[in-house]
């Protein structure tokens, strides 16, 4: 029997109508069904290591020098980066970190804790009392930096010797340590503080480590004792001063002056049975554990000092990174950051100070060879420079290294000496004047 549907059989258009159907579906592609593709993992870079501390130098060998700024090009941070000395301050802020994991502020034993943890809270606590014997002068409502800090410094800077001399200093070494005692508080000509400032206080640490006075049994006191209260000083420093954040980024999201916290703070909740980073959203979770944990501490006091409540508004890197699965990918972004954004960064290093305890790599600049570079407590401006060949005395006979402010594209004017009101700032004249609830508003007076 023959098929009912028999080609010859059927009209010539319909055959043809048949045949470039054939043709159009074998040109279309083939389809295969989708596979689903492999997950991608979020975190693709290894948590950097903590690098063995070396042991300190011997001190016959040393000659101790006031600490100046090495760094003053690009090449000169490369220089840096594949030197000894970033080494030895990755070491030592890495394990000021791991010295701290899974452990709450109050697991220490303060009472028993070595001389020289107690030698250094006596200062800290002097410097308190510093603050009182000089006021701040009347703002009459600027929220700009208060001159009576530059009063401050200058009473630190008297009072400097007498409290190296308790830690057992080496009186050959005050000038050196006390370089980066002072510079841990602010800048005196602009009246500013961040994460640089911030790590000059850890270099002092690190000095007195070289000099065998902190030893590496100190490290868990270090970072659990003195670093808070070192933390919680400069906040009461920056609200009687109203310090401005040295940069408008308010350091990447995180915070407006500091970073270690963050870093330590991540390594002491890495295996906490309940707190997450979400947790950093619930107010009862904040009220009950900041004191226990630096990084929380540090959330609970930037959401006191903001105008509009919830980070995603006001933090919204600490509000992204509240996403991640657990402690151990925080503190190992933390850590990257570290590298990236402070050691790495010239805007940054370019203001860090070397002496012979922590010493310049061979090859890096020297800011006695240019013209024109203050000194860093007189540098009026933060941000980046360079350091270019000019005519010394605007002939042309006469060359010499002098030093320009660079332009940066991806600053908010802050790089040019436009000074950026605080937030603390505008908190603490909201409480003069009674506003203690609802939005605060920043004039840019």
């Amino acid at each position: 029997m023959t098929s009912a549907i028999d080609g010859a059989s059927l009209p010539s258009h319909t055959r043809i109508a048949s045949i470039d159907k054939s043709e159009r579906e074998a040109k279309l592609p083939r389809l295969t069904p989708r596979r689903k593709p492999p997950p991608r993992s979020r975190d693709t870079q290894p948590t950097p290591e903590t690098p063995s501390l070396p042991p300190p130098p011997d001190l016959q060998s040393l000659t101790f020098q006031e600490p100046k700024r090495r760094i003053l090009s690009p090449q000169d941070l490369k220089t840096f980066q594949s030197s000894h000395t970033n080494t030895l301050l990755t070491s030592f802020v890495f394990s000021l970190s791991s010295a701290a994991a899974d452990r709450k502020i109050s697991s220490m034993d303060l009472p028993s804790a070595p001389q020289p943890i107690h030698q250094i809270l006596a200062i800290l606590s002097s410097i308190t009392s510093t603050i009182e014997e000089c006021p701040p002068e009347n703002q009459n409502g600027s929220r700009f930096g208060n001159p009576a800090f530059r009063s401050f410094l200058s009473a630190l800077s008297t009072k400097s010797a007498s409290w190296h001399t308790l830690l057992s200093v080496p009186d050959a070494a005050h000038s050196e340590l006390s370089t980066y005692l002072h510079n841990s508080f602010g800048n005196l000509t602009r009246i500013d503080y961040g994460s640089g400032h911030e790590l000059n206080f850890i270099t002092w640490l690190l000095c007195l480590n070289r000099l065998s006075i902190l030893p590496p049994s100190t490290f868990p006191a270090l970072a659990l004792v003195i670093f808070p209260k070192y933390i919680h000083l400069m906040r009461l420093i920056q609200k009687t001063y109203y310090l401005e954040p040295a940069g408008s980024h308010g350091v990447w999201g995180l915070d407006d002056y500091h970073f270690l916290p963050f870093l330590i703070g991540a390594s002491q909740l890495l295996h906490h049975p309940y707190i997450t980073p979400l947790s950093i959203h619930n107010d009862l979770i904040l009220e009950e554990e900041a004191d226990e944990y630096l990084y929380l501490d540090m959330v609970r006091e930037t959401q006191s000092s903001k105008s509009v409540k919830g980070l995603r508004w006001t933090q919204p890197m600490l509000d992204d990174i509240s996403g991640a699965k657990g402690w151990g990918k925080v503190e190992g972004g933390m850590r990257r950051m570290f590298l990236a954004e402070v050691l790495g960064k010239l805007p940054v290093m370019q203001h860090f100070l070397f002496g012979s305890l922590v010493p310049a790599a061979e090859g890096m600049g020297s800011e006695d060879e240019v013209r024109g570079m203050r000194p860093e407590e007189k540098e009026r401006e933060g941000g980046e420079v360079e350091v270019v060949v000019d005519s010394a005395d605007g002939t042309g006979e006469k060359e010499g290294k002098v030093v320009k402010h660079v332009h940066r594209e991806d600053a908010w004017g802050d790089c040019c000496g436009i000074k950026i009101p605080s937030t603390v700032a505008a908190a603490q004249e909201a409480r003069k004047n009674g506003e203690n609830e609802g939005f605060r508003r920043i004039p840019f007076d």
